[in-house]
């Protein structure tokens, strides 16, 4: 799905002006982008650091010139260029329709009409590209776009001519492993035999949803496609002995791509004649939305804005200026002025006396921009979280929730509203939290006379001051109601019926999940939640995230183990349902490490799981038995966790293949509970009582360090902070 273009994006390139990105990787950036006359076009763009390299240009020219090979029947034919530019970039068409995988995931297998007709069309793309002695080497269904006139082969990135190895090098990808022919997976030469092979994959992937060597970590994958046979089960019976021709393990004895063309389809009709009715919609859905597309650009992080928005003064009464038995702090004790202060029993009399564990603490010796003093959430089962709204930086401290501007530590609101952390969440622009009923406090309530409430928080005043959505059929008093996450407009709430109780969940309540569309306060869907144990004060959801259809939540079952369990984001549907052996639940409540196709999950070894089905997309304890890695952080295809006694590793995405370690032996020291956080240049990591930022893009080496009490770290990107919180206080430090 397209995404707001960031704040240092190019304006142009060329006659073309991006409008969105399309997607980010290793190699560079695809934009959507649009000439003055309105052409709309894909223009994909080298990285810069990467174009002073003349091996990575004349790769990306190579690329250039196999796009414009196959044509714009068969590709997306290049309308532009300019391989010599300071960043080379080249436009293509913008193709109508969804990548193969999506496809599938969309429609099921696709029916037999179907695959014949694909692999005749890919027959007529690999024949263009071959007659020019060009191989492709990286056909994968997310690299085939279905339109209504046929397929479209993209991603040429490490296409080459026939029996050309000088391109090849350390670091670079040379193939997906799942449809690597066998020699490409051996080091041989691909010749165009093993894109005969490739397209046999694609065509069991269209016609079962899985890879004709099923699914693991990159090792296992090699060694099955060069040794084991293939797994045609669920192939229609008539395709089944030419694809497995096409899979021979001899490139010599597969056929040609016109032969394999003839005995699959006769050329009658239309492509679109041959394709499910979803996929035509869905076509034609992905036809109109693009012009309804406007261009959005990200700010700048606050320190490089030209010009500084004033932030409205914080109005704080004397009653939150007091600290009392039981209450919470925040005071400023870095940049900024002022105290945040408020009382659990706000009521109790027009000048409260601090109590002896709430005297304002000294400041800290810290290497902070600013710090701030802040009490415990109210209940210390479950940890205080941090959320990124907007410009500012929010928590649930004391009995209130409080909103911080990132980049200066002001105070812009702090609420005695006594709010749940479990009860707060963001989408990163708005922010959204569970309300009780006037009088519910403590009440008994049932279903009906005390309904569950959702709110949008004011993030000038902190007030929850635009109710949404009301639901009589649940009880708003259960204290163990929680908004899960929210995402694209949707929240996503877990709520119970049934009686209060000040102990824990009761046996008899009954607990369900649903989703509230939030401009229509509607509910989307219900499901049922397995029941709790009696008396159980451990929530259901211990971290979520959406990723295009899919809800992944990670859930504590009754016996404390730790599921990871995926839904239907239309539907609430369980796609599957896993469990995580040898993972703690505390150790999971933080952010989750999704991408587009793979749950990234440590705390023991790192492992990858696939979106699609739940599958071990690969595990590092078969490289690297016994290590302990902590909670990962996945970006732009590349994975990074701290491994016990060594430090930062980066890892790629697909595969779990190392790219690089950490040097300079400070390793050891590194904290595994916490994920890395990223900045433009540097990794931060927490080793002691110090954040140290790693030079993740040039020396992979630790180079400065900072003095901090934080045990949790999140980066605020937009004012260009990390922000650490731990040992009562809140801290900011720079994000480089």
């Amino acid at each position: 799905m397209p995404s707001p273009l960031t704040h240092d994006d190019p304006q142009a390139f060329g006659p073309y002006r991006p409008i969105a990105r399309l997607g980010s990787g290793g190699m560079g950036t695809v934009y959507l982008a649009r000439t003055a006359g309105g052409r709309t076009v894909a223009l994909k763009t080298m990285h810069a650091r990467l174009a002073s390299d003349p091996a990575f240009r004349t790769r990306f020219r190579l690329e250039t010139d196999a796009v414009r090979v196959v044509g714009e029947r068969f590709g997306a034919g290049v309308v532009d260029a300019d391989p010599r530019a300071e960043t080379p970039w080249f436009a293509t068409e913008y193709v109508l329709g969804p990548p193969l995988d999506e496809a599938v995931e969309l429609c099921g297998p696709l029916p037999e009409a179907s695959v014949r007709a694909l692999g005749a069309a890919l027959c007529g793309a690999l024949r263009q590209l071959h007659a020019s002695d060009v191989v492709h080497r990286d056909l994968k269904p997310s690299n085939i776009l279905i339109t209504a006139y046929g397929p479209k082969v993209i991603d040429f990135g490490i296409a080459r001519a026939a029996g050309d190895d000088h391109l090849t090098r350390v670091g670079v990808a040379v193939g997906t492993p799942a449809f690597m022919s066998p020699e490409q997976a051996g080091g041989q030469e691909h010749t165009t035999a093993g894109d005969v092979f490739a397209l046999a994959g694609l065509l069991v992937f269209a016609a079962t949803g899985r890879p004709p060597f099923g699914h693991g970590q990159a090792a296992d994958l090699l060694y099955r496609v060069q040794y084991a046979e293939p797994d045609l089960s669920g192939v229609p019976d008539s395709l089944v002995p030419l694809l497995a021709q096409c899979l021979d393990k001899n490139p010599f004895r597969r056929p040609t791509t016109e032969w394999l063309a003839s005995r699959l389809h006769d050329g009658a009709g239309e492509f679109a004649d041959h394709l499910p009715g979803a996929l035509l919609a869905d076509i034609g859905r992905r036809a109109s939305e693009v012009w309804t597309i406007t261009p959005q650009r990200l700010p700048a992080p606050a320190e490089e804005a030209e010009i500084a928005v004033p932030t409205p003064a914080a109005r704080i009464s004397r009653r939150r200026l007091l600290c009392t038995v039981g209450g919470a702090a925040l005071s400023a004790a870095g940049a900024g002025a002022g105290v945040w202060a408020w009382s659990q029993h706000a009521g109790s009399g027009p000048n409260p006396q601090p109590g002896p564990s709430n005297s304002l603490l000294p400041k800290k010796k810290l290497d902070s921009v600013w710090q701030i003093q802040v009490a415990d959430p109210p209940d210390d089962t479950i940890p205080a979280q941090l959320h990124v709204v907007e410009n500012l930086v929010t928590l649930v401290a004391g009995r209130g929730l409080g909103g911080i501007v990132a980049q200066t530590g002001h105070v812009q609101f702090a609420s005695d509203q006594m709010e749940s952390t479990w009860q707060v969440a963001t989408d990163g622009k708005r922010l959204i939290r569970l309300v009780q009923k006037a009088g519910a406090e403590n009440n008994a309530g049932k279903p009906g006379g005390f309904p569950l409430l959702l709110a949008s928080v004011d993030l000038l005043t902190g007030k929850a001051s635009d109710l949404f959505a009301e639901f009589t059929d649940f009880n708003g008093v259960l204290p163990e109601n929680q908004l899960v996450c929210t995402a694209d407009g949707v929240a996503y709430v877990a709520a119970g019926r049934g009686n209060f109780s000040d102990e824990g969940f009761l046996a008899s309540q009954s607990w369900y999940l649903f989703a509230v569309d939030i401009s229509s306060g509607k509910r989307l869907w219900t499901a049922p939640l397995p029941a709790r144990r009696q008396g159980s004060i451990r929530l259901y959801f211990l971290s979520a995230a959406v990723v295009g259809r899919h809800l992944v939540t990670l859930q504590e079952a009754n016996d404390g183990t730790v599921r990871a369990v995926v839904r239907d984001t239309r539907t609430g549907a369980v796609r599957w349902d896993r469990p995580l052996d040898g993972i703690k639940p505390d150790r999971v409540r933080q952010s989750m490490a999704v991408d587009a196709q793979q749950l990234y999950v440590g705390t023991t070894s790192l492992r990858a799981l696939r979106l699609s089905d739940g599958g071990l997309a690969w595990d590092t304890q078969s490289g690297r038995p016994g290590a302990i890695f902590g909670p990962p952080l996945v970006k732009d295809d590349i994975v990074y966790a701290v491994q016990k006694e060594r430090g930062l590793v980066c890892l790629t995405a697909n595969g779990g293949m190392v790219m690089w370690e950490e040097r300079g032996g400070q390793g050891a020291q590194a904290d595994v509970t916490v994920p890395p956080v990223m900045g433009p240049n540097y990794m931060y990591n927490k080793r002691g009582s110090e954040l140290w930022a790693i030079a993740w893009q040039s020396t992979h080496e630790p180079v400065r360090s900072f003095k901090t009490t934080g045990d949790r770290f999140i980066a605020h990107e937009k004012s260009g902070r990390v922000i650490a919180l731990g040992g009562k206080f809140l801290a900011a430090f720079p994000l480089q």
